[in-house]
C-alpha cells in the first residue's frame, strides 16, 4: 500500500495543531511579557500603558471568539486559521516599528483577532469536528499537551533574541518564525472534518445549536462557571508574587512557584481523561473547580501554613485539567455540530475575565484590605461554580439529547 494512502488525515491534523498551538501561543502570547521591560525601558513608557495594550488584544479575543466559532461550524478551521496566522505574523513586524502607545493599542485591538484565529477556541473547534468521544479526548490531549510546552520552549528563546538582538529585531525574527511554521500549516495540515450521520451522540443531527443551547440553565452555569474560574487563574498568574514577597517569600522563591504551577499541567492533563471517563465530563469538571477553590484557600490561609507545596500541587493541577475539562463538557453537553459558536460564546465570558482580571482583582484587593481575602473570597466563588456545574450534571445520557437540564 503506498505510503500516502496509509496517511491518517485525522492524525494529520492533530499533529499539525499539536505544532501550531505551541508556536502560536509562545510566540503571539507569551512573547509580550518579555517584551515588557525593554519596550518600557527604551520607549520610556508606564506598565500600565504598556500592559493595557495586552489587555485591549484579550479583549477583543473575546468579543470575536463568537463569530470566529461560528465561521469553523460552517466552513471549517483551515481558511480562518491560516488568516489568523498570516495577520499575526504581519502585527509582529508592525509592533516592532510602533513609536507610540496609540500605535501598540492599534496593533494588539488586530491582534486581538489574530488571537481568536489562531489559540485554543478554534482549534478545539476544529478537533471536536473531527473526533467522536474518546478519540476526541485523546486528541485535545495531545495537543494540550504540546501546548503546555509553548511558555517553556520560547520565553527562554524571545529573552536570548532580545537580548542579542533587541526587542524591535526579535519581534521581527519572531515574526518569520511564525510565518513558516504555521501558514503553511494550517493551509495544507487542516483538512475540513467528516461529518457521516450518527457519528455524533448529541441531539438531531449533531448537537443543539447556539440558540437552543442558551435556552438551558447548564449553557449558563458553563458560562458562568468559565467566567469565575478564569478570573481566577490570572488574578493568582499576577498577583501571587507580590502577595508571597509580602509574606516575607524571597522573589526568586515565589516566581519558582509560579513556573511550577505551570509545570504541574502535563501530569494533570494525562490523567484527565481516564477520570472523565469514569465519573462524567460534567462531573469530573466540578471536580477540578473544587479543586482550584481548595488551592485558593490556601493561600489565603498561607500566612498560617508551614508551606505552599499542596497549593502548588492542587492549584497547578485544576488550571491543568480546566483547559480540557472546557473543550470536552461543552462537546459532551451540546454536541459537535454548532460546537465552534457555543464553545465562542461561552468564550466571550471566560476570556474577557481574563482580560479584566489584572486591573478588576487589583480593585478587589484594596476594597478588602489584603491578598488574603481576596484569595479567599475567590475560592468561595470558584467552588460555587463547581457546585452549580455538579448540579446540572445529567446522571447518564438523556433521552432528548444534551443540553437539557
Amino acid at each position: 500500500m503506498p505510503r500516502a494512502a496509509r496517511l491518517d488525515p485525522g492524525r494529520v491534523v492533530v499533529a499539525t495543531l499539536a505544532l501550531t498551538e505551541t508556536v502560536s501561543w509562545g510566540i503571539l502570547y507569551y512573547g509580550f511579557p518579555v517584551m515588557l521591560g525593554p519596550i518600557e525601558a527604551e520607549l520610556g513608557w508606564s506598565r500600565v500603558e504598556v500592559t493595557g495594550a495586552l489587555s485591549l488584544g484579550l479583549g477583543v479575543s473575546a468579543l470575536a471568539a463568537l463569530p470566529v466559532g461560528r465561521w469553523i461550524d460552517r466552513h471549517g478551521a483551515r481558511g480562518v486559521m491560516t488568516a489568523g496566522s498570516c495577520l499575526g505574523a504581519a502585527l509582529l513586524v508592525a509592533w516592532a516599528r510602533v513609536e507610540s502607545p496609540a500605535a501598540l493599542y492599534a496593533v494588539w485591538l488586530l491582534m486581538g483577532l489574530a488571537l481568536a484565529a489562531t489559540l485554543y477556541e478554534p482549534a478545539f473547534a476544529a478537533l471536536v469536528g473531527w473526533f467522536p468521544p474518546g478519540p476526541r479526548e485523546r486528541a485535545l490531549l495531545t495537543v494540550t499537551l504540546a501546548g503546555a510546552l509553548a511558555s517553556t520552549i520560547f520565553m527562554p528563546l524571545e529573552a536570548w533574541l532580545v537580548e542579542r538582538l533587541g526587542w524591535r529585531r526579535a519581534l521581527e525574527v519572531l515574526a518569520v518564525v511564525l510565518a513558516v511554521l504555521t501558514v503553511p500549516a494550517h493551509a495544507l495540515g487542516l483538512r475540513p472534518p467528516p461529518r457521516p450521520a450518527g457519528r455524533d451522540p448529541g441531539p438531531g443531527a449533531g448537537g443543539l445549536a447556539l440558540g437552543a443551547a442558551a435556552r438551558t440553565a447548564v449553557f449558563w452555569v458553563l458560562a458562568t462557571a468559565f467566567l469565575v474560574s478564569n478570573f481566577a487563574t490570572n488574578t493568582v498568574t499576577v498577583h501571587l508574587i507580590p502577595y508571597l514577597t509580602t509574606l516575607g517569600y524571597a522573589p526568586a522563591l515565589a516566581a519558582a512557584m509560579v513556573g511550577w504551577l505551570g509545570a504541574m499541567q502535563l501530569p494533570a492533563r494525562l490523567l484527565f481523561a481516564a477520570a472523565a471517563r469514569r465519573v462524567g465530563h460534567a462531573t469530573m469538571t466540578a471536580a477540578v473547580f473544587a479543586g482550584k477553590a481548595l488551592g485558593l484557600v490556601q493561600l489565603a490561609l498561607a500566612p498560617r501554613l508551614p508551606t505552599l507545596v499542596p497549593m502548588v500541587l492542587v492549584l497547578g493541577a485544576a488550571n491543568g485539567m480546566e483547559t480540557l475539562a472546557r473543550a470536552t463538557t461543552v462537546a459532551d453537553r451540546f454536541g459537535a455540530r454548532h460546537y465552534g459558536a457555543i464553545s465562542g460564546a461561552i468564550a466571550l465570558g471566560a476570556n474577557g475575565a481574563r482580560a479584566v482580571a489584572p486591573v478588576a482583582s487589583a480593585a478587589l484587593e484594596r476594597a478588602l484590605g489584603g491578598y488574603a481575602p481576596l484569595f479567599g473570597l475567590l475560592g468561595g466563588a470558584v467552588l460555587l461554580a463547581g457546585v452549580g456545574v455538579l448540579l446540572t450534571a445529567r446522571p447518564g445520557r438523556p433521552r432528548g439529547g444534551p443540553g437539557v437540564p
